[in-house]
């Protein structure tokens, strides 16, 4: 059982994490984590020295999560069908929040690269995790005779993580289904992607 204020900091975490996808960070001030935390300011500061940490922890559960997200969702009978359920897990998450919020980390890159070094490192590496995670995937289809074998798996693996990110970004801007789908339709035949 957790103590009442480990359940205090859990909710400060929750929440202040959808204000944070929803306004940015640097949009987002300590008022708006109280008012959605319901929490006071002398509560917020007693688990948290300021919101930076509260932005840092939250990214570091984020990216938590997003990796174990992505095991999950590259599993599959062959190399080739867990690229497929990598691209259909992305398109549902996103559905299911009706294409709002976005990204975390392409949401932190964009804002933040420039001006918070701490920030950017940690955006960093989640992006080379996925990279790496996505080439993994992409060389044993490659020799499984499931993707295109004229480019190098990391340059693919690239390729599929921008497009991705780029397709989250403009569904977001939409607030529709079709710029995802597309994008993701269009790796599927990019990659001469075989099940």
């Amino acid at each position: 059982m957790t103590s009442k204020g480990e359940q205090t900091r859990e909710k400060i975490l929750n929440q202040a994490a959808q204000v944070f996808n929803r306004q940015g960070f640097r949009a987002t001030t300590i008022n708006d984590l109280i008012k959605a935390t319901g929490t006071t300011k002398g509560n917020l500061y007693f688990h948290f020295s300021s919101k930076e940490e509260v932005g840092l922890e939250v990214l570091r559960r984020e990216k938590e999560a997003f990796l174990k997200f992505l095991d999950a969702a590259l599993k599959g009978d062959t190399p080739g069908a867990g690229l497929d359920n990598f691209f259909r897990s992305a398109y549902e998450k996103h559905h299911s929040r009706d294409f709002v919020g976005g990204c975390p980390f392409g949401n932190t890159a964009l804002e933040a690269s420039d001006t918070e070094p701490v920030f950017a490192e940690l955006v960093a590496g989640v992006f080379d995790e996925w990279i790496g995670k996505i080439q993994n995937k992409i060389a044993e289809a490659q020799a499984a005779g499931q993707v295109r074998r004229d480019l190098p798996a990391q340059h693919l693996a690239e390729l599929v993580v921008a497009t991705v990110e780029g397709g989250i970004m403009q569904a977001r801007l939409q607030k529709a289904e079709g710029p995802l789908s597309r994008a993701l339709n269009t790796l599927r035949t990019l990659l001469a992607l075989k099940v």
